[in-house]
């Protein structure tokens, strides 16, 4: 989970909440966790873990930062996360490795905290297997949501890593260059949490988390924009894209920040 502190147009556009924000309400049962079985924990190499969403049996959204070594700025090997859909109290209800894995285009690991790199903060995992459990469905996607809009999120946590939580409700406090400002209740491991819209008949995700940020002394959460980004990365998977190839290590000068990227907390 990225932190940043935002001191740029942002600001002008965060108002009041509509409505309160709900709790978070931790996920401990399999009757609590019944329609949220197909958001999942990324463990990644051993190093900590981001929050991950099947949208297909075989196809986990999240957020393309939770791809990147905080400290090297090198990509993960993507064959070294693993999926666990549903985890709860050291139990999965499916297990699946990750067999490719596309970030956007635009995206730049390195670039400077702001809207450009928060909008672009997502990938797509390509699973080995499909996870065909009656009890795990995939969510669809929807359009963005608009300002004031209640929303909720599921998402792991430094602090809540054995089991998911729901909060089910929080609100689009603004929306500025594809970015959502969001009152939603994140920490580190909520990388690529899935925001919901409740609006419909069924739960469906219009946003991944990006990162936490601090707004004229009020901490929100940021998420990225979806559609579009989403057509980019499923294209890149049809054309074969996605294949991990080991690289050079990014070299950072003495004066280089090093303190951005994913901060994963340890499960």
């Amino acid at each position: 989970m990225r932190v940043i502190s935002l001191v740029i147009a942002l600001t002008s556009l965060v108002s009041t909440a509509i409505a309160e924000d709900s709790r978070l309400q931790r996920l401990d049962t399999g009757d609590d966790g019944r329609a949220w079985e197909a958001v999942g924990r990324l463990d990644i190499n051993g190093r900590g873990f981001c929050t991950g969403a099947l949208i297909a049996p075989d196809l986990v959204l999240t957020a393309a930062h939770c791809l990147f070594n905080s400290d090297s700025g090198a990509r993960v090997d993507h064959t070294k996360i693993e999926f666990l859909a549903g985890w709860r109290n050291g139990r999965a209800s499916a297990y699946r490795w990750v067999r490719r894995a596309v970030v956007h285009p635009d995206f730049d690991y390195a670039g400077a905290a702001g809207e450009l790199r928060v909008r672009n903060d997502v990938a797509l995992l390509e699973l080995h297997h499909p996870i065909k459990n009656t009890r795990i469905t995939p969510f669809l996607t929807d359009r963005r949501p608009r300002k004031g809009q209640e929303i909720g999120v599921v998402s792991y946590a430094r602090d809540r890593s054995e089991a998911p939580s729901l909060q089910e409700v929080c609100n689009v406090r603004a929306r500025q260059m594809g970015v959502l400002v969001m009152s939603c209740d994140v920490n580190f491991g909520s990388s690529g949490a899935p925001v919901f819209s409740f609006e419909g008949d069924e739960p469906k995700i219009v946003s991944v988390v990006s990162a936490m940020a601090e707004v004229d002394g009020t901490k929100v959460s940021l998420g990225t924009q979806l559609q579009e980004p989403l057509e980019v990365l499923r294209a890149a998977l049809d054309a074969g894209q996605g294949v991990f190839q080991h690289a050079a290590p990014k070299m950072f000068s003495s004066t280089e920040r090093r303190d951005t990227g994913a901060k994963f907390a340890k499960p």
